[in-house]
């Protein structure tokens, strides 16, 4: 199950309260595509399915991740970040990536 990082619990929670729609967790997913073999995919959902991997993140567990379990092997150990500044943005730190891409958006 991917980790996530202080900072990216905290955007991911603003973006979340913005969207003002209850019940929504952030999914990320691995799937097959990009120029490396797997692509990263990251979007808000509401439904749940009985086999998805849920953890929740913040100082009151307000952030709920949601992962399907073939996506989960891909992504266990790896920590979605967020860093603010002239290259802000979120990004995936995986150890199980052996080659990235040039983009960062996908890997093998």
């Amino acid at each position: 199950m991917i980790a996530l990082s202080d900072e990216a619990a905290v955007r991911v929670g603003q973006l979340i309260e913005a969207e003002n729609e209850e019940g929504l967790a952030l999914r990320v997913a691995v799937r097959p595509g990009g120029c490396s073999g797997y692509s990263y995919e990251m979007f808000f959902d509401s439904e749940i399915a009985a086999d998805d991997i849920t953890k929740s993140f913040g100082d009151t567990g307000f952030v709920r991740v949601v992962v399907d379990p073939s996506s989960a092997m891909l992504l266990e150990g790896a920590t979605l970040d967020f860093k603010d500044g002239l290259e802000s943005g979120f990004a995936i730190n995986n150890p199980n990536a052996q080659r990235t891409c040039g983009c960062g958006q996908s890997f093998s």
